[in-house]
């Protein structure tokens, strides 16, 4: 048996009955149950059908996401996220070089890097050597005054902990911003690059070991062991080249407004919705969302 999702971006009610209807009787479905209001419903199934890519395809255009997948233990118990363009809008790397007159040629050699085209580690050394005698204090302001969560986050996390999950923020980027993201979101613990200082300035270099592509794998299988689980526990979303061995590993690895080659590799794509919609694929309807004090989920 399978779990069909549909969603849209929250507030945007882009899912009317009459086209959620259609689709159920195509596809045989049954069980039909909304999540929001016209904002994210599923139904069962019991085959994968023939032409999903086809009416993926269909959706997209519509502002709609389609999901299907294995209805068993859909709801994890462990969440593992990337924080750069996935719980945060920005690429930090590229916040701190603008800073530093090296906006253009840092965020060039990101993008390639998120696409595959970079080595992950290599791209990430030479653009931290770019920012060589930036001031501590652009650290702060770039967080301050640069810096956006992507919405969702907070209820996110915080419907995930209500219900006893765990919450990790895994990074390629640095410690100077998970560590004030991961408190802000409520993670339980983060990982991440650190960047190298002396007399007040970075110093261009990057410590010792990279987190990079296999390092977040190594930071699944310990992060979940150490909590007692298994990998198919696990949910875990990112956007780029370097998530794609935690997505493909974990239970359910969902590919976030991700680059081309995330989501050619990766079956669970969130374009239009925003983090609550891994809330929705787990089956949570928006009544169960736990809300933080100070957050709103008015569209």
């Amino acid at each position: 048996m399978y779990i069909t999702t549909l969603l849209c971006k929250p507030g945007q009610q882009a899912l009317t009955p009459a086209l959620t209807q259609s689709l159920l009787g195509a596809w045989g479905g049954r069980s039909l149950t909304w999540l929001a209001a016209m904002d994210a419903v599923e139904f069962e199934i019991l085959t994968l059908p023939e032409n999903l890519w086809q009416v993926w395809g269909g959706m997209q255009t519509l502002g709609i996401d389609l999901i299907v997948q294995p209805g068993k233990e859909r709801r994890k118990k462990m969440l593992l996220a990337d924080m750069d363009s996935t719980m945060i809008e920005q690429e930090c790397i590229d916040e701190l070089a603008a800073e530093a007159g090296v906006g253009p040629r840092v965020a060039d050699i990101t993008a390639r890097a998120m696409n595959g085209e970079l080595d992950f580690e290599q791209a990430l050394r030479e653009r931290v050597w770019l920012l060589k005698g930036l001031p501590l204090r652009t650290i702060q302001k770039v967080y301050q005054n640069r810096i956006t969560f992507m919405p969702g986050g907070e209820v996110l996390v915080a419907t995930m902990r209500a219900h006893k999950g765990y919450a990790a923020l895994v990074s390629g980027g640095f410690t100077d911003f998970t560590r004030p993201v991961a408190a802000k979101l409520g993670f339980d613990e983060h990982r991440a690059n650190r960047l190298l200082k002396a007399n007040a300035a970075l110093t261009g270099q990057v410590g010792n070991p990279i987190l990079g592509r296999e390092a977040k794998v190594t930071a699944l299988n310990e992060i979940s062991t150490a909590q007692n689980l298994h990998a198919n526990d696990v949910l875990a979303v990112g956007d780029g080249a370097n998530d794609l061995d935690m997505l493909k590993l974990a239970g359910t690895g969902v590919a976030l407004h991700a680059k081309p080659i995330v989501q050619d590799q990766v079956s669970v794509r969130v374009n239009h919705g925003d983090l609550t919609a891994l809330l929705y694929l787990q089956g949570y309807s928006k009544s169960e969302f736990v809300i933080p004090p100070n957050v709103s989920t008015a569209p």
